[in-house]
């Protein structure tokens, strides 16, 4: 099958495109919620990268890493909920710096 052949380039480009933006909202945001997003879209990009990669080659490399990638994904977000929920209830916010500062 002849399917719609995108150069590995473009698809390595786009990850590393996706990665930076999730690393800039990492940096930039100080809510948690937005932060757990930005960890997801940089795993997202690299699992998009594994896979691209294990399509050029023809290897299941890339799915079987994207399976790990997206079980790492879901735990992250089952942690994540716990400790947004424990952290709203405690520090009654969600921004990171007032936390910080509320230490108790």
């Amino acid at each position: 099958m002849g399917g719609l052949q995108i150069p590995m380039e473009q698809v390595l480009a786009l990850a590393g495109l996706l990665f930076s933006c999730g690393l800039l909202g990492l940096m930039l945001r100080r809510n948690i919620i937005f932060m757990l997003m930005s960890l997801e879209v940089m795993l997202n990009a690299a699992a998009l990268a594994f896979v691209a990669a294990g399509a050029k080659w023809q290897q299941a490399d890339g799915q079987i890493i994207f399976l790990l990638i997206l079980s790492v994904a879901a735990a992250e977000v089952a942690v994540g909920l716990g400790l947004v929920l424990q952290i709203q209830r405690r520090f009654k916010t969600l921004d990171m710096d007032q936390a910080r500062r509320l230490r108790g």
